[in-house]
C-alpha cells in the first residue's frame, strides 16, 4: 500500500501542464522517533518508529501517513482529505475526513502453542479546525476531532476536542529557529474521558531540510485506562518542499 500511494502521489505530477494548473505544492516528512506515540492514548505504539507523510493539493489537499514500527512492521496508515472551507487574513476553517487502518498485535493460542499476530482495525474519521491568525508567527486553534472504529473489539467512539496556540518560525539564533505547538484537549472515549496537557518542541536550521523535535503528553485528570501515565518521545525529521506555479 505504502509503494502504491507513493506511484499515485508520484503519478499526479507526470499528468502535464493541466495537473500543474491544479497542484500548487508537493511535500513530505520522514521522521524517526525513539517511541511512536499518540494523543489517543489506545493508538500509541510505544516503542522505536518511522513516520512517513506526505501531502498534496490546495483548497483540497490529500495528506496520506504511513506509520511502522522499526522491526518492520505496520502500526498506523492515515488517509487524511482535508478541504479548506473559509480563507481570510486571519480566520482558516478546514474540514477533513479520514479513513485509517490500526494494526495492533495480540497473542493467540493455537494447540496450546501461543501465536503473535497483527489485526488490523478499521476507523473512520473526521475533524474542523478554525485557526485565527495573530500575526505571521502566532496563531489559536479550535480543533474538534471524531473517530468511529468498526471493529466490536476496538474502541467505537471517540471524540477529541482542543484548543492549541501555536508558535512557528521563532528566531532563536540567526540560523537557529524555534516551533512551539501546545494544546489542552478533553479526550472521550466510548464512556471513559479525560483531559490532558500536551506540546511538541520542534529546533530547525534555516534551510535545512532537517529537524529535531520532542512531543509530550501527561494527563491532568482522567478515567481512561491507556492514558494515565506521561509519554514522551524525541525525534529526527527530514522535510521535502515543492512549490509550483499556474501558468
Amino acid at each position: 500500500m505504502f509503494v502504491l500511494f507513493l506511484v499515485l502521489s508520484c503519478n499526479v505530477f507526470s499528468q502535464g501542464t493541466d495537473s500543474l494548473k491544479r497542484v500548487s505544492h508537493f511535500g513530505g516528512t520522514v521522521t524517526i522517533t525513539n517511541k511512536g506515540i499518540s494523543t489517543i492514548p489506545n493508538l500509541t505504539l510505544g516503542k522505536p518508529a518511522a513516520l512517513f507523510a506526505m501531502t498534496t493539493g490546495r483548497k483540497i489537499s490529500f495528506e496520506p501517513e504511513f506509520r511502522f514500527a522499526l522491526d518492520g512492521k505496520p502500526w498506523t496508515f492515515i488517509f487524511w482529505w482535508r478541504y479548506q472551507l473559509y480563507k481570510s487574513d486571519k480566520f482558516i476553517t478546514r474540514v477533513g475526513i479520514n479513513p485509517s487502518i490500526y494494526f495492533k498485535a495480540t497473542i493467540i493460542t493455537t494447540d496450546g502453542v501461543q501465536l503473535e499476530k497483527t489485526i488490523a482495525q478499521r476507523n473512520l474519521t473526521g475533524d474542523l479546525s478554525q485557526t485565527f491568525l495573530v500575526d505571521k508567527n502566532i496563531s489559536i486553534g479550535l480543533y474538534y476531532m471524531y473517530i468511529h472504529g468498526f471493529e466490536e473489539d476496538a474502541v467505537r467512539n471517540t471524540h477529541f476536542l482542543a484548543v492549541r496556540p501555536y508558535f512557528s518560525n521563532v528566531r532563536v539564533t540567526k540560523q537557529l529557529l524555534m516551533s512551539f505547538y501546545p494544546q489542552v484537549y478533553y479526550l472521550k472515549t466510548d464512556a471513559k474521558d479525560g483531559f490532558y496537557v500536551s506540546s511538541t518542541l520542534i529546533l530547525a536550521k534555516r534551510n535545512f531540510p532537517f529537524s529535531v523535535s520532542s512531543m509530550f503528553t501527561t494527563p491532568v485528570q482522567t478515567k481512561i485506562p491507556a492514558g494515565r501515565s506521561t509519554i514522551w518521545n524525541v525525534s529526527l525529521a527530514y522535510t521535502f518542499n515543492k512549490d509550483y506555479v499556474e501558468k
